[in-house]
């Protein structure tokens, strides 16, 4: 039981040779999984609901030639593209190269934007791998754990010192591979209380405003009820099924937004000083100003990205914990009162495949390879509340430095880990500086 993943079996390359046993394995399942499916199921699919489809696909694999791969091109990160296997192209999607203000700063000078996307910002290996191991650490050790919420919580009585850092001390022998007891099991709760399995329900939530702030805010947000259907797990067990940490402003899955009520969790200070080094970095009058000079659009109350250097202030996020087999379908952030300020997203471990579209799901969107170390930051009106999702987790990208032997520490699980998994961190400004939240609620 002290095994927490399991690397594996077949590279990318099998996947793609007919003749290999991986690919007539993914061909019968295919087969087994469609042949009662309906010709013309794809005629109602949305541009985006198609762009899923795609490159979610077991069988055939996806073909990620019109996937922007900006690492293609970089002599710096060969041996990661090599290894991994998957590749795109750096010149898939229409983009434009800017310089970084970075002054004598070591990291990657270079950063991408996107004509038809005002507000994204590609920055590859912005972060370096140092700083990447560094992050990761924090993810599993400090960040995933109490008073951080995640999302095992709800169903199980976790251990106190975080579930990662009792699998490292079980790892260890220290201790031994705690059995971990289902809240529905050992609680006095009542059955009334547990939920029963059934299909997830979608929940539309609405933007949230300066103007309907205070009734969004003020509305019940009952405690998640924990389902009846979890065994009694050990830690080992549950250290791959770990999905999300969060950070700062707890959110509030049920309603899809913010419990106000529970106040202002932490946001780690290493983690908001990367976010500020990358907001800082950026050229933001390159982003938002056209060819002419003339500002890209914005809301009535005019842009503000000029001020960003001193108004930024990150106080929430989620930290999440991706295996190769899931997906983050299309999805829109507007619980955030303020709707421009940067979302800074950073991945770490495996690559993945990055969709963000427009303002429905009718927009084409575009395909983006990121891999360990890359920044996406969407900001501004018409990239901050795009749909965006990530259908595809690339097996076998784990860059090289990141799979590496350590004797003096304990590197050795967290590769382990990283093998078949991504961790993105992904931080926003829920409220404008000169915005105070528990006044409005007070009124």
């Amino acid at each position: 039981m002290l095994s927490a993943t399991t690397s594996p079996t077949h590279p990318p390359s099998d996947l793609l040779d007919p003749t290999s046993a991986a690919y007539k394995k993914a061909r019968r399942q295919y087969w087994k999984t469609t042949h009662n499916r309906r010709q013309s199921i794809d005629a109602d699919w949305t541009p985006f609901r198609a762009a899923e489809k795609k490159y979610k696909s077991r069988f055939p694999p996806p073909d990620l030639s019109g996937v922007l791969d900006v690492a293609v091109s970089d002599k710096s990160r060969a041996d990661e593209v090599e290894r991994g296997g998957w590749r795109g192209r750096s010149d898939a999607v229409r983009c434009r190269e800017i310089e970084l203000k970075l002054g004598k700063s070591p990291m990657n000078r270079k950063a991408y934007i996107f004509p038809g996307r005002p507000g994204l910002v590609l920055l590859p290996s912005f972060v370096p791998p140092e700083e990447q191991r560094r992050l990761v650490r924090w993810s599993l050790c400090e960040q995933a754990r109490s008073p951080n919420e995640t999302n095992l919580d709800a169903h199980y009585f976790l251990p106190e010192q975080g579930l990662w850092n009792k699998y490292v001390e079980a790892r260890r022998a220290v201790t031994a591979d705690e059995c971990v007891v289902p809240r529905a099991i050992g609680s006095s709760t009542s059955s009334d209380a547990v939920s029963s399995c059934g299909p997830r329900q979608l929940i539309s939530n609405e933007p949230v405003s300066k103007e309907n702030y205070a009734t969004i805010a003020s509305s019940p947000k009952p405690s998640p009820v924990p389902s009846a259907s979890p065994r009694p797990m050990h830690v080992s067990e549950l250290v791959p099924k770990l999905r999300w940490a969060n950070i700062g402003w707890f959110y509030h899955w049920g309603s899809k937004q913010y419990d106000f009520t529970r106040g202002r969790g932490a946001v780690g200070g290493h983690i908001a000083s990367v976010c500020k080094a990358v907001v800082e970095a950026v050229p933001w009058d390159e982003v938002f100003l056209d060819d002419h000079g003339a500002i890209c659009n914005w809301s009535n109350e005019g842009p503000d990205w000029s001020s960003w250097t001193e108004t930024y202030e990150p106080d929430a996020g989620i930290v999440n914990f991706y295996q190769t087999k899931d997906t983050l379908m299309a999805h829109v952030d507007r619980s955030e009162v303020n709707a421009t300020s940067p979302l800074v997203s950073v991945s770490l471990g495996c690559a993945a495949v990055f969709l963000i579209g427009g303002l429905t799901r009718d927009v084409e969107p575009i395909p983006i390879l990121l891999r360990s170390g890359d920044v996406v930051i969407m900001s501004g009106p018409a990239c901050r509340r795009a749909y965006h999702g990530v259908p595809r987790i690339l097996e076998y990208t784990l860059p090289p430095h990141l799979d590496v032997h350590d004797d003096h520490d304990d590197w050795e699980l967290y590769k382990e880990y990283l093998h078949t998994t991504r961790i993105n961190i992904n931080v926003r400004q829920v409220f404008p500086k000169d915005f105070d939240p528990f006044l409005k609620t007070s009124c």
